[in-house]
């Protein structure tokens, strides 16, 4: 048996096995599936998740969203409101808190209302591999700044902002590649993992030579700082010795907001108890 029997019997396979992964593709072409592969969007990125049909496993985009407001709820993970959150996904979103509260609420209170949703969603979502996406998310809503929608992210992120490694890394890179392919690959998509992924890759043939071509790209970051920076193209900022950021960063553009934010509930609160509110 030759290399190349090898490859004809995993083609088949694959063709025998990827009827539903098909109709997917099928459905993100006619834009029943919303997956927007160009352009920058304030709010919403591509997450990347995996899905298994028997011994047949394949990846595939999903639309993350993020809205902010002034408030007191904090972060509000709609999955988990409607009991479709598994333990690590809400445990994901707790860790976005516990970042969101140690970068920007250490001289003032978080007073912020956030919802996250996968979008076109109807199971259960589990597992942390998309944390790192909603944090982007949230960062771009409160800072303004769009994200870039020819890029899909993977992988999960603790307390202090680093990316850490997840499952099925090349499964979700091939989902995606083929989801630009069939709305029409422009050269510049791609997608952003954990760095401590990039050891576990086996891509395809077609995605290695895409990436060759520089049809295709796929960037390795560390931490949220890096990803934020590929996604918006704006500096993720340094902290200042006065405890503030570089000016016009991202998170300069964030904390200004969430300042604005808690400057604006404080009064509102004030007036609501000399008008006898609750």
């Amino acid at each position: 048996m030759r290399s190349e029997h090898v490859d004809q019997a995993v083609l088949k396979k694959r063709y025998r096995s990827s009827l539903y992964e098909d109709r997917i593709r099928e459905l993100i072409k006619e834009g029943t599936i919303l997956i927007s592969t160009e352009g920058a969007i304030c709010g919403q990125a591509n997450g990347l998740a995996v899905h298994s049909i028997g011994d047949y496993t394949f990846g595939r985009p999903s639309r993350i969203t993020a809205r902010t407001a002034i408030g007191r709820h904090g972060i509000v993970n709609v999955e988990r409101e409607i009991k479709l959150s598994g333990k690590i996904h809400s445990k994901g979103v707790l860790i976005i808190a516990g970042y969101l509260n140690g970068r920007y609420a250490q001289k003032k209170p978080l007073a912020l209302t956030a919802s996250i949703t996968f979008e076109q969603s109807y199971d259960e979502i589990e597992g942390d591999s998309a944390s790192s996406t909603e944090l982007y998310t949230l960062l771009s809503s409160l800072s303004g700044l769009p994200l870039k929608q020819n890029l899909a992210v993977t992988g999960s992120v603790n307390q202090w902002g680093e990316i850490q490694p997840v499952g099925g890394v090349t499964h979700k890179i091939e989902g995606f590649f083929k989801a630009c392919k069939v709305k029409g690959l422009s050269g510049d998509q791609g997608v952003i993992i954990p760095s401590s992924n990039v050891k576990h890759l086996m891509l395809e043939e077609e995605v290695i030579e895409a990436v060759k071509a520089g049809l295709f790209h796929i960037f390795a970051v560390s931490t949220i700082d890096e990803g934020i920076e590929l996604l918006t193209g704006v500096k993720a900022g340094s902290m200042l010795p006065d405890g503030g950021y570089e000016p016009d960063s991202v998170h300069d553009r964030v904390d200004r907001k969430l300042a604005e934010y808690a400057c604006s509930l404080h009064p509102y609160e004030e007036r609501k108890i000399e008008n006898g509110e609750k």
